[in-house]
């Protein structure tokens, strides 16, 4: 059996383009913006009469709680006609604020009413034009309002009566009009299911709208349109580095890559160790690739030291991952050190928490980048696999997975919802171009990704690699998977984590100390639990969190080397998004008819 749906959300889900933060949708009638006439019971969604009746002065109305949101598109509610009453003199409408509420519906200005004893329409009038038939106890009127065209409309038990007002003014409130003893009504604003078909009138609505977006006329004539459609495919391959593709791609179209390939592939195995949880070896590969751009970007830095302290309490951070097979391996190294690996660097670290040491367990080795200044110079030859020619580097690379592997046991890699460390090690030991692209031999399954929260930028996908995660239950998901000595590391971590923040905070570093204190604070809330990932703060160990910090570090590497840290189709999808808002917000309700995944993800909505 399916689950049941509550009330808010089923309302929600008829109209899911409208922002109820700033647009809130009626869902009962309002007891304050009402006449003293009529009742409200079981929620203000029984309306009963109470007054004398005894003439036209004594008719009555009531508003909803809000107006009806543009960005409805369609919007649409019933009434039941529980008793006609003594005369059963009952208006269902619409009305703008401020309209007298001791007047049926559609008597006065900015009002428009259908009403039950003669059938007839109403607006700005007392006399009304034919319309429809009549209606009485027991039956259902529904009121539809067609955002688009600025029509309304009316149906009778399921069955449309057709256009009854045009040129309809925005900021309509439904309203409900009684005017003699023993008129009750009940009103669904979408709380139970409707009499009335709406969501096929609605798929009309989205198909016409659809073609009306697909017949705009654009030139093609000179080709400069499929050229600029061209260069942002490939901009966004080269951003995202799908390296294989996006040089395959610009062969095929004869473009050029504006990145140097060498630069693709480091930022492509930066974001793969960010997608997999290897934070410490992620920030050990910029400070060698990409000297500088942490001390010049503390915010960044910051946040990636949160993300690894999470990791960290997730078990799949290398700081932590070699303790869970040895709990004698040495503690001597500092907590917040960087990834071991005996690599220079032409910068200082932004803080004791980045520091060098000795060890040589890295899994993955790095093809320097090119920077902006020497950009036309060749970057160092990369043999066939992705993996330098260097032979004491490439052995150092093969020793390193060899050692990190063997430490990994089963019952802690089952605590690690991550890839384990051999599939992520066989994915570097790959060809390079392969990383980022998809292929036979890698399951993957793709994640919305949020960057910084900007509009429209949660429509575009990145592939992380799921295929060999674990789940063994509850029981093995303990703090860094229950090994004392990880959380020993854990804790002096965290401390050095504390200090950082205070240290940038008091020498205003960071430009965003309140997002980042409560990230922090969010990521020691998991010191808390027994079992941190079924916590109210255990979301950020799912591995679709890594995504925003990824997505930060690559534009950050991509703007310090000038070139734009978002791709121009991801601009161009926040452009739509926003300007579907602002259509909204000015009453255009064609916005609720379009939905960006139908443009380019397999839907049948418009079929």
């Amino acid at each position: 059996m399916s689950p049941k749906i509550s009330v808010d959300d089923r309302i929600a889900s008829l109209y899911p383009f409208v922002n109820e933060a700033e647009t809130p949708l009626p869902r009962s009638w309002s007891s304050q913006d009402k006449c003293s006439h009529i009742g409200l019971s079981q929620n203000n969604l029984r309306a009963h009469y109470k007054g004398v009746g005894k003439t036209h002065k004594d008719a009555a109305s009531a508003r909803a709680s809000y107006p009806i949101p543009a960005g409805c598109g369609l919007y649409y509610f019933e009434v039941k006609v529980i008793s006609k009453g003594r005369d059963g003199y009952i208006g269902v409408g619409l009305c703008a604020h401020g309209v007298n509420t001791s007047k049926l519906p559609g008597w006065e200005k900015d009002s428009y009413g259908y009403h039950a004893d003669d059938g007839h329409s109403f607006c700005a009038s007392a006399a009304g034009e034919a319309y429809g038939p009549t209606f009485t106890t027991g039956d259902i009127i529904g009121c539809g309002l067609n955002l688009i065209n600025k029509t309304c409309f009316y149906t009778k038990n399921g069955v449309n009566l057709g256009i009854a007002f045009k040129d309809l003014i925005p900021n309509l409130y439904p309203t409900i009009g009684l005017q003699t003893p023993g008129e009750i009504v009940d009103v669904n604003f979408g709380q139970q299911d409707f009499v009335f078909d709406i969501e096929e009138m609605k798929k009309k609505l989205q198909a016409s709208t659809l073609r009306i977006i697909e017949n705009f006329p654009v030139s093609t004539d000179d080709g400069s349109w499929h050229a600029t459609l061209q260069r942002i495919v490939s901009a966004y391959l080269v951003h995202h580095g799908y390296c294989a593709t996006a040089e395959t791609f610009a062969k095929s179209t004869g473009q050029s890559i504006a990145e140097e390939l060498s630069s693709i592939r480091n930022r492509q195995r930066i974001q793969r160790l960010i997608l997999s949880g290897r934070i410490s070896e992620a920030i050990d590969a910029i400070q060698t690739l990409y000297p500088g751009l942490l001390d010049q970007n503390s915010d960044l830095f910051f946040k990636l030291k949160c993300r690894q302290f999470i990791e960290m309490v997730n078990g799949c951070d290398g700081e932590v991952k070699t303790y869970a097979h040895s709990p004698s391996r040495s503690l001597r190294n500092s907590p917040c050190a960087s990834p071991s690996r005996s690599l220079s660097t032409n910068s200082n670290p932004p803080s004791s928490l980045v520091r060098n040491s000795q060890q040589n367990n890295s899994n993955m080795d790095i093809t320097p980048s090119t920077s902006s200044e020497n950009a036309g110079g060749s970057a160092p030859p990369l043999a066939t696999n992705g993996v330098s020619n260097n032979t004491t580097t490439q052995q150092q690379y093969q020793n390193g997975a060899e050692e990190v592997t063997d430490m990994v046991v089963d019952d802690y890699a089952g605590n690690c919802h991550c890839p384990s460390t051999s599939t992520t090690d066989d994915a570097f030991a790959g060809t390079g171009d392969d990383l980022m692209d998809t292929s036979d031999d890698v399951t993957s399954n793709t994640h919305q990704t949020n960057t910084s929260n900007k509009p429209g930028l949660n429509t575009i996908s990145v592939i992380t690699n799921s295929s060999k995660a674990i789940d063994t239950g509850p029981s093995m998901r303990q703090l860094c998977g229950g090994n004392i000595y990880a959380i020993e590391k854990l804790l002096s971590f965290g401390k050095e984590l504390r200090t950082l923040y205070k240290e940038s905070k008091r020498e205003a570093e960071t430009k965003n100390n309140e997002a980042n204190e409560k990230l922090m604070k969010e990521a020691f809330s998991l010191l808390a639990y027994n079992n941190p990932r079924e916590s109210p703060v255990g979301y950020l160990l799912e591995p679709e969190q890594r995504e925003e910090i990824c997505s930060a570090v690559n534009s950050s590497i991509l703007e310090a080397h000038k070139l734009p840290g978002q791709p121009a189709l991801e601009l161009s999808l926040a452009q739509i998004d926003n300007c579907l808002k602002m259509m909204g917000k000015n009453g255009l309700g064609a916005c609720a008819m379009v939905n960006l995944k139908n443009f380019y993800c397999d839907s049948d909505t418009y079929s």
